[in-house]
């Protein structure tokens, strides 16, 4: 029988891989947005079915800005995934979020400029709702998976996503600070935001490696630092990822699985065949 996984785990910066799946076999997915960045593997995890895709591609090969994001989730969402966590790296703009902890956020701000951020495009329009982009019910469960492991955990924050790939400037940093983020990051977005319109629960595990560049007593970020503690952090990573595999509640109670029943605006009438077939999986019970 073919593994459905319904859990996804989106692994980037330090985690190009999942441990300890059973049966793990590659699945080469095609999709109308084109190729996602690797193959997706699949298998069993504490006895959940869940599927793993190395976001940045085998050898972190792919730019954040360069990513399939659409394919990517469109891939996950043609295999049957519900759920998705993301593992990202991040940089601190507070404080008291310090290199080697993990912060799972509940807020995102998109300050990317070059990335395709919707489905919806060739006439069918849809407004999703992202006031709440990140699941709450499911970033509770994965904060919880995190707390398990023992690692210093915080729950909420506001994540801020630039373009990349280059590191912030000072002045840049600063702004972020006054503007209230918590922590910044490359890739998040637009991957929550096209999550949603798939009706997937998404949550982020932020991994922290740095201060940016804002703290005058540490030293700027360097791609040596953010290795270094991603190497340490990622055993915590997947410790936590088989806590929540294994304690996963099955039965979704957010709004998720529903996201799309009062953003589509197009009259049905008007939807191009073209647009209707290559949407199919994700608007399909709408427009029955």
């Amino acid at each position: 029988m073919d593994v459905i996984p319904t859990l996804a785990i989106i692994g980037g910066s330090g985690l190009y891989e999942m441990s300890g799946l059973e049966g793990a076999r590659e699945l080469g997915v095609e999709t109308h947005f084109g190729k996602p960045s690797a193959p997706v593997v699949t298998g069993i995890l504490e006895g959940q079915q869940v599927a793993f895709l190395a976001r940045h591609g085998i050898g972190h090969h792919i730019s954040p800005s360069e990513i399939n994001y659409r394919a990517n989730i469109y891939a996950l969402k043609s295999l049957g995934v519900e759920r998705i966590i993301s593992i990202n790296a991040c940089g601190s703009l507070r404080e008291d979020f310090a290199p080697g902890e993990i912060v799972i956020p509940d807020q995102l701000f998109d300050f990317t400029r070059l990335r395709p951020r919707t489905f919806f495009e060739g006439g069918l329009v849809s407004h999703i709702s992202v006031a709440d982009p990140l699941c709450q019910d499911f970033s509770r469960q994965v904060y919880q998976g995190v707390q398990e492991t023992g690692a210093k955990v915080h729950l909420g924050g506001a994540f801020i996503i630039i373009e990349g790939p280059r590191f912030s400037t000072r002045a840049e940093s600063n702004v972020f600070r006054s503007w209230g983020m918590s922590v910044i990051g490359m890739t998040a977005c637009p991957e929550a935001f096209l999550a949603r319109e798939a009706e997937i629960c998404y949550s982020v595990m932020a991994h922290v490696t740095d201060y940016d560049v804002w703290h005058v007593s540490e030293d700027p970020v360097t791609v040596e630092r953010v290795i270094e503690i991603l190497n340490r952090n990622t055993q915590i990573a997947q410790q936590a990822i088989r806590n929540v595999a294994r304690n996963l509640i099955s039965d979704r109670q957010c709004g998720c699985p529903d996201a799309l029943a009062n953003a589509l605006i197009t009259n049905p009438r008007l939807i191009p065949a073209e647009t209707r077939q290559r949407l199919d999986l994700l608007v399909g019970k709408y427009l029955k």
